[in-house]
Protein backbone atom coordinates (compact mmCIF):
# COMPACT_ATOMS: atom_id res chain seq x y z
CA UNK A 1 0.00 0.00 0.00
CA UNK A 2 3.05 2.28 0.24
CA UNK A 3 4.04 4.75 2.90
CA UNK A 4 1.75 7.54 4.02
CA UNK A 5 2.53 10.98 2.64
CA UNK A 6 3.44 13.57 5.23
CA UNK A 7 1.49 16.76 4.60
CA UNK A 8 0.32 19.71 6.68
CA UNK A 9 -3.18 18.21 6.84
CA UNK A 10 -3.75 14.48 6.48
CA UNK A 11 -6.71 12.13 6.99
CA UNK A 12 -5.98 8.46 7.75
CA UNK A 13 -8.60 5.69 7.73
CA UNK A 14 -7.49 2.80 9.95
CA UNK A 15 -9.75 0.43 8.05
CA UNK A 16 -7.46 1.01 5.10
CA UNK A 17 -4.10 1.53 6.80
CA UNK A 18 -2.43 -0.05 9.83
CA UNK A 19 -1.64 1.61 13.15
CA UNK A 20 2.04 1.04 12.35
CA UNK A 21 1.62 3.01 9.10
CA UNK A 22 -0.07 5.81 11.00
CA UNK A 23 2.45 6.01 13.83
CA UNK A 24 5.43 5.96 11.48
CA UNK A 25 3.93 8.87 9.55
CA UNK A 26 3.13 10.80 12.72
CA UNK A 27 6.71 10.38 13.94
CA UNK A 28 7.91 12.06 10.73
CA UNK A 29 5.22 14.74 10.62
CA UNK A 30 6.30 18.39 10.42
CA UNK A 31 5.59 20.69 13.34
CA UNK A 32 2.17 22.28 13.12
CA UNK A 33 0.67 19.58 10.91
CA UNK A 34 -2.89 18.40 11.58
CA UNK A 35 -4.08 14.81 11.37
CA UNK A 36 -7.50 13.21 11.46
CA UNK A 37 -7.74 9.48 12.25
CA UNK A 38 -10.91 7.66 11.20
CA UNK A 39 -12.27 4.29 12.36
CA UNK A 40 -9.81 3.54 15.17
CA UNK A 41 -12.16 0.71 16.22
CA UNK A 42 -10.49 0.19 19.59
CA UNK A 43 -7.03 -0.58 18.22
CA UNK A 44 -4.06 -0.21 20.56
CA UNK A 45 -1.14 2.25 20.80
CA UNK A 46 -2.64 4.78 18.38
CA UNK A 47 -0.62 8.02 18.27
CA UNK A 48 1.96 6.66 20.72
CA UNK A 49 5.42 8.13 21.12
CA UNK A 50 4.77 11.47 19.43
CA UNK A 51 7.54 14.02 19.93
CA UNK A 52 6.56 17.10 17.92
CA UNK A 53 3.95 19.89 18.23
CA UNK A 54 1.34 18.37 15.92
CA UNK A 55 -2.42 17.95 16.29
CA UNK A 56 -4.07 14.53 16.04
CA UNK A 57 -7.86 14.12 16.16
CA UNK A 58 -9.04 10.52 16.56
CA UNK A 59 -12.69 9.97 15.62
CA UNK A 60 -13.82 7.03 17.73
CA UNK A 61 -12.84 4.68 20.54
CA UNK A 62 -9.23 3.65 21.13
CA UNK A 63 -7.68 0.65 22.90
CA UNK A 64 -4.66 0.37 25.19
CA UNK A 65 -1.95 3.03 25.56
CA UNK A 66 -3.32 5.62 23.14
CA UNK A 67 -1.12 8.75 23.11
CA UNK A 68 1.37 7.04 25.40
CA UNK A 69 4.74 8.77 25.91
CA UNK A 70 3.32 11.91 24.31
CA UNK A 71 5.65 14.88 24.02
CA UNK A 72 4.49 18.26 22.68
CA UNK A 73 1.61 16.89 20.59
CA UNK A 74 -2.09 17.66 21.08
CA UNK A 75 -4.21 14.50 20.81
CA UNK A 76 -8.02 14.50 20.92
CA UNK A 77 -10.00 11.28 21.20
CA UNK A 78 -13.67 11.55 20.29
CA UNK A 79 -14.67 8.42 22.17
CA UNK A 80 -13.59 6.23 25.06
CA UNK A 81 -10.02 5.15 25.81
CA UNK A 82 -8.68 1.80 27.01
CA UNK A 83 -6.05 1.07 29.65
CA UNK A 84 -3.14 3.48 30.04
CA UNK A 85 -4.19 6.44 27.91
CA UNK A 86 -1.42 9.08 27.99
CA UNK A 87 0.79 6.71 29.99
CA UNK A 88 4.22 8.23 30.65
CA UNK A 89 3.25 11.47 28.90
CA UNK A 90 6.01 14.08 29.07
CA UNK A 91 4.28 17.22 27.75
CA UNK A 92 1.53 18.37 25.41
CA UNK A 93 -2.20 17.77 25.79
CA UNK A 94 -4.38 14.67 25.56
CA UNK A 95 -8.16 15.12 25.66
CA UNK A 96 -10.55 12.17 25.90
CA UNK A 97 -14.09 13.21 24.96
CA UNK A 98 -15.48 10.15 26.72
CA UNK A 99 -14.42 7.88 29.57
CA UNK A 100 -11.10 6.15 30.24
CA UNK A 101 -10.22 2.70 31.54
CA UNK A 102 -7.63 1.90 34.20
CA UNK A 103 -4.31 3.68 34.78
CA UNK A 104 -5.05 6.84 32.81
CA UNK A 105 -2.00 9.10 32.91
CA UNK A 106 0.09 6.51 34.74
CA UNK A 107 3.68 7.64 35.49
CA UNK A 108 3.17 10.78 33.37
CA UNK A 109 5.78 13.50 33.90
CA UNK A 110 4.09 16.57 32.42
CA UNK A 111 1.45 18.04 30.16
CA UNK A 112 -2.32 18.03 30.60
CA UNK A 113 -4.68 15.05 30.39
CA UNK A 114 -8.40 15.85 30.26
CA UNK A 115 -11.07 13.15 30.51
CA UNK A 116 -14.60 14.44 30.03
CA UNK A 117 -16.29 11.34 31.48
CA UNK A 118 -15.21 8.91 34.19
CA UNK A 119 -11.84 7.28 34.76
CA UNK A 120 -11.55 3.75 36.13
CA UNK A 121 -9.17 2.44 38.82
CA UNK A 122 -5.65 3.79 39.34
CA UNK A 123 -6.08 7.04 37.48
CA UNK A 124 -2.84 9.01 37.89
CA UNK A 125 -0.94 6.12 39.48
CA UNK A 126 2.66 7.20 40.17
CA UNK A 127 2.09 10.52 38.39
CA UNK A 128 5.28 12.55 38.30
CA UNK A 129 4.24 16.05 37.30
CA UNK A 130 1.30 15.70 34.92
CA UNK A 131 -1.94 17.59 35.50
CA UNK A 132 -5.08 15.46 35.09
CA UNK A 133 -8.65 16.79 35.03
CA UNK A 134 -11.50 14.26 35.16
CA UNK A 135 -14.99 15.60 34.48
CA UNK A 136 -16.63 12.61 36.19
CA UNK A 137 -15.47 10.26 38.93
CA UNK A 138 -12.45 7.97 39.37
CA UNK A 139 -12.13 4.39 40.55
CA UNK A 140 -10.22 2.89 43.46
CA UNK A 141 -6.52 3.48 44.15
CA UNK A 142 -6.34 6.60 42.03
CA UNK A 143 -3.20 8.71 42.58
CA UNK A 144 -1.47 5.74 44.21
CA UNK A 145 2.13 6.81 44.92
CA UNK A 146 1.46 10.09 43.11
CA UNK A 147 4.67 12.09 43.33
CA UNK A 148 3.98 15.46 41.69
CA UNK A 149 1.37 17.31 39.67
CA UNK A 150 -2.35 17.73 40.25
CA UNK A 151 -5.36 15.44 39.88
CA UNK A 152 -8.73 17.22 39.63
CA UNK A 153 -11.80 15.02 40.13
CA UNK A 154 -15.11 16.72 39.44
CA UNK A 155 -17.16 13.69 40.53
CA UNK A 156 -16.65 11.07 43.22
CA UNK A 157 -13.45 9.18 44.11
CA UNK A 158 -13.30 5.49 45.01
CA UNK A 159 -11.54 3.91 47.97
CA UNK A 160 -7.79 4.17 48.40
CA UNK A 161 -7.46 7.67 46.94
CA UNK A 162 -3.88 8.92 47.26
CA UNK A 163 -2.52 5.77 48.89
CA UNK A 164 1.19 6.30 49.69
CA UNK A 165 1.05 9.73 48.06
CA UNK A 166 4.08 12.01 47.96
CA UNK A 167 3.64 15.67 46.95
CA UNK A 168 0.90 15.56 44.30
CA UNK A 169 -2.18 17.72 44.92
CA UNK A 170 -5.63 16.15 44.73
CA UNK A 171 -8.81 18.20 44.29
CA UNK A 172 -12.19 16.46 44.63
CA UNK A 173 -15.62 17.98 44.12
CA UNK A 174 -17.73 14.92 44.96
CA UNK A 175 -17.68 12.23 47.61
CA UNK A 176 -14.52 10.35 48.59
CA UNK A 177 -14.42 6.75 49.75
CA UNK A 178 -11.92 5.54 52.33
CA UNK A 179 -8.68 7.46 51.88
CA UNK A 180 -5.49 5.56 51.14
CA UNK A 181 -2.58 5.23 53.54
CA UNK A 182 -1.01 8.58 54.48
CA UNK A 183 -3.56 10.61 52.47
CA UNK A 184 -5.42 13.30 54.41
CA UNK A 185 -7.68 16.27 53.80
CA UNK A 186 -5.75 19.53 53.65
CA UNK A 187 -6.45 23.24 53.75
CA UNK A 188 -7.41 24.86 50.46
CA UNK A 189 -5.20 27.94 50.39
CA UNK A 190 -5.35 30.79 47.83
CA UNK A 191 -2.56 29.29 45.72
CA UNK A 192 -4.49 26.03 45.48
CA UNK A 193 -7.70 27.82 44.47
CA UNK A 194 -5.71 29.64 41.79
CA UNK A 195 -4.15 26.43 40.48
CA UNK A 196 -7.51 24.65 40.44
CA UNK A 197 -9.22 27.56 38.70
CA UNK A 198 -6.59 27.51 35.97
CA UNK A 199 -6.84 23.75 35.42
CA UNK A 200 -10.64 23.85 35.22
CA UNK A 201 -10.43 26.64 32.66
CA UNK A 202 -7.91 24.69 30.57
CA UNK A 203 -10.29 21.71 30.61
CA UNK A 204 -13.23 23.87 29.56
CA UNK A 205 -15.11 23.38 32.84
CA UNK A 206 -16.88 26.11 34.81
CA UNK A 207 -17.14 24.54 38.27
CA UNK A 208 -16.61 26.81 41.25
CA UNK A 209 -13.20 25.98 42.80
CA UNK A 210 -14.72 26.62 46.23
CA UNK A 211 -16.79 23.43 45.80
CA UNK A 212 -13.64 21.27 45.86
CA UNK A 213 -11.66 19.83 48.74
CA UNK A 214 -7.90 19.27 48.68
CA UNK A 215 -6.11 16.07 49.71
CA UNK A 216 -2.43 15.32 50.05
CA UNK A 217 0.26 13.55 52.00
CA UNK A 218 0.41 13.43 55.79
CA UNK A 219 4.16 12.77 55.26
CA UNK A 220 4.24 9.87 57.69
CA UNK A 221 5.60 7.28 55.23
CA UNK A 222 8.65 9.17 53.98
CA UNK A 223 11.23 7.57 56.26
CA UNK A 224 12.26 3.96 56.78
CA UNK A 225 12.85 3.12 60.44
CA UNK A 226 15.07 0.07 60.87
CA UNK A 227 13.52 -0.78 64.23
CA UNK A 228 10.23 -1.38 62.37
CA UNK A 229 11.77 -3.44 59.57
CA UNK A 230 9.70 -6.53 60.30
CA UNK A 231 6.47 -4.51 60.09
CA UNK A 232 6.92 -3.51 56.45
Amino acid sequence: MGTLSVDQSTRVDLRQRTVTDLNQALHQAPAGSQWEVLHPDGQHAIAAGLAAPITVKIEGHVGYFAAGMNEEASVEISGNAGVGVAENMMSGRVHVHGSASQSAGATAHGGLLVIDGDAAARCGISMKGVNIVVGGGVGHMSAFMAQAGALVICGDAGDGLGDSIYEARLYVRGKVGQLGADCVAKEMRPEHLAELSGLLAQAGLDHDPAEFRRYGSARQLYNFHVENAFAY
